[in-house]
């Protein structure tokens, strides 16, 4: 039976009153040490920032139950819908940190957004990057100052979404100016978000080039709190060369877990630094469908092995899609399957126990 989190959050009230910093995140939720079993695997779906986003008030907002709600606060999608969903990861900041870009006014993740997680006890990771975009920072001391922008008690970590345009000089200064942070906050997780294959094969296909890259660096830095997340998707044409074949398409939940165990081959990378991302519903290839039934095969998998964490993207798509759109490829605003609203949130939450 799901634990119902809504008291513990009212209890942890009277802690932050008393001190903040440390002492209240550490009264939240022990961070996962990078070896977490399945009641702490961090599970942190995205949320796009911009989507349904609220101008007039500067709100983060989600539509998935049918109608543009708040992400947090009174009426929303955590306090009425979701209640032990306890982490998001909001995406994505862009651009030189100091003047990033999150497609919305900066004020509505400072002084809307993460005032209202933390009320709501939420946990949450900020990413960066993304899909056609890069993060970069002048100096280690511009991303330690980037860090303490988005600084609460309840921030879990930063993520690094490089998927396309960083160079190899700028991945290694992300990974250094990483490295740096962890001794400044000891208590946030540094996560890189890669592409990946799942090759079944005698290749073990994993990282792209540009995936390399950026083990690589970690690997040759001082950096230890860090996480490596695959974005289980979009492997292409269906081939044991790319993904787990299963009457003729890529079974995206064998995938997932083939994904991790090429990781862990190639790379040396314990479980316990591996993280998963998929897409929910349709992939950006039609003929890659992520079902609940996935879903359940990687959490199992996750759980069993110790993983330090799942996403999927993303909140905004966790709802049926109108027929008008049909099954397309990753629509924005749904994803393609028939399952209810928030199917693939509450399912994650089964799978730890909550």
């Amino acid at each position: 039976m799901p634990i119902n989190l809504l008291p513990m959050r009212a209890a942890l009230a009277a802690t932050l009153l008393i001190g903040a910093g440390t002492a209240a995140r550490s009264a939240h939720a022990t961070p996962p040490s990078f070896g977490p079993t399945g009641r702490d695997l961090l599970f942190s779906p995205y949320k796009y920032v911009p989507r349904n986003f609220d101008a007039a008030t500067n709100t983060l907002q989600v539509a998935a139950t049918g109608k543009p709600i708040p992400l947090a606060g009174r009426g929303s999608l955590v306090e009425d819908h979701v209640p032990n969903l306890v982490t998001v990861t909001l995406a994505f900041a862009t651009g030189d940190c100091g003047n990033e870009d999150w497609g919305v006014p900066t004020a509505a993740i400072t002084k809307v957004a993460i005032p209202a997680l933390s009320k709501d006890f939420v946990d949450y990771v900020i990413s960066t990057g993304g899909q056609g975009k890069k993060f970069t920072c002048a100096s280690p001391k511009a991303f330690a100052d980037f860090v303490r922008r988005y600084q609460s008690p309840f921030l879990q970590g930063i993520d690094f979404d490089i998927e396309s345009t960083q160079t190899p000089a700028e991945i290694k200064a992300l990974v250094a100016d990483a490295a740096h942070a962890e001794k400044l906050f000891p208590d946030v997780r540094f996560s890189f978000t890669i592409a990946t294959w799942a090759g079944s094969d005698a290749s073990h296909a994993g990282l792209n080039p540009l995936g390399a890259t950026v083990v690589k660096a970690i690997k040759a830095s001082t950096l230890r709190h860090y996480t490596i997340n695959l974005m289980v998707m979009d492997y292409g044409k269906t081939s044991p060369a790319v993904c787990v074949v299963a009457h003729g398409a890529c079974d995206m939940g064998a995938s997932a877990i083939q994904a991790a165990e090429n990781l862990q081959h190639t790379w040396h990378i314990p479980a316990n630094k591996i993280e998963l991302t998929p897409i929910a519903g349709v992939n950006d290839n039609p003929d890659e469908v992520f079902t609940l039934k996935d879903l359940d095969t990687m959490m199992k998998y996750a759980v069993a092995h110790n993983l330090a964490g799942i996403h999927f993207w993303s909140l905004d798509r966790d709802t049926p899609c109108p027929a008008a759109h049909g099954k397309t490829a990753d629509p924005p605003i749904c994803n393609g399957t028939d399952d209810p609203p928030l199917a693939f949130t509450r399912r994650a939450l089964q799978n730890l126990g909550r």
